[in-house]
């Protein structure tokens, strides 16, 4: 499987088309998310076991929720079994990608504390308070086991990002899955950047209505991934292959019927490449952009590349 190296701007577009992928079917989408953050809670009644088992499953989870966008992508009803559907194929794989992560998380807390020492240790985990004398010398030695827990932990999630779309879609082992994926994202390292960044920044402004917006971000950060996944692995865009039949009490709302892009209604806008619906796309003769700016500025690059 080649891993295909996308421009930087991909990483908007990720999300975008992964808000697309919500706004298909969100009270399902939100539902799916909040059984899942209602095992996560449940689970970590169970002190310091229960975080265990949630990470050596949460591949099969994740799993689930990317055949879920597939399904919903292909024109398929979408409910709330897809949670659990990871659990009906290749989930020892799957285990397996969260046991190694488990593993990798637990080397990594083992190294910080090495480098921190007892007393950050014993600050950390009794709430054992430092004299003044001692304060600069655990702060040091706090802010250096930081940079190195931030230094393994970004490849370990690189590994880990896409290793459960790669087990669950093509069968591929755990071990070379996450080889993969941690060469699919080192590739592709200017998308994932600004793909971070945007999320990072959409985090802060869903926090603060009291974190309310977190019901719809969370549902697009899995959709995202599925969407990159694609745009990485399949070099294919987000299409919708067939329409879904719509509700009896929807029709009431509307007499026009809402237009779901089939196969192929996806555009690519020629002055910056970046891929968006037809319908929502400026046209000018068989060319499409993506905003009317876009349009002035490709034709004013033509008439210049002409007069020269």
């Amino acid at each position: 499987m080649e891993v295909r190296h996308v421009k930087a701007k991909q990483g908007l577009q990720w999300i975008m088309s992964g808000f697309y992928l919500f706004r298909m079917a969100p009270l399902v989408w939100m539902l799916l998310c909040f059984t899942l953050i209602l095992i996560a809670m449940t689970l970590a009644l169970l002190p310091l076991l229960g975080q265990f088992i949630f990470t050596l499953i949460s591949p099969v989870f994740l799993a689930g929720l990317m055949l879920a966008c597939r399904n919903l992508e292909q024109g398929e009803k979408l409910d709330l079994t897809y949670l659990f559907a990871g659990f009906k194929k290749n989930t020892a794989p799957l285990v397996t990608v969260g046991g190694i992560y488990l593993i990798g998380q637990v080397l990594i807390v083992g190294i910080v504390m090495l480098i921190g020492g007892t007393a950050m240790t014993d600050m950390m985990l009794y709430g054992k308070r430092v004299d003044e004398n001692e304060l600069m010398e655990v702060a040091d030695d706090m802010l250096s086991a930081a940079l190195v827990a931030l230094a393994l932990s970004i490849p370990l999630l690189m590994a880990a990002w896409f290793s459960p779309l790669l087990v669950a879609f093509h069968d591929i082992p755990p071990v070379i899955a996450m080889k993969k994926s941690f060469y699919a994202c080192l590739k592709n390292i200017l998308p994932l950047q600004l793909y971070g960044i945007i999320l990072v920044i959409l985090t802060i402004i869903a926090v603060i209505p009291y974190g309310l917006g977190l019901i719809v971000l969370i549902p697009v950060i899995f959709t995202s991934i599925y969407v990159s996944y694609k745009d990485i692995f399949l070099s294919e865009p987000l299409t919708i292959k067939k329409e879904q039949s719509a509700a009896p009490e929807d029709l009431t709302w509307s007499n026009a019927e809402e237009e779901i892009p089939t196969e192929g209604d996806m555009v690519k806008c020629s002055h910056c490449g970046l891929h968006i619906l037809r319908n929502e796309a400026v046209r000018d003769g068989d060319k499409y952009f993506c905003s009317d700016e876009h349009r002035q500025q490709y034709q004013s690059s033509s008439e210049k590349k002409e007069t020269d």
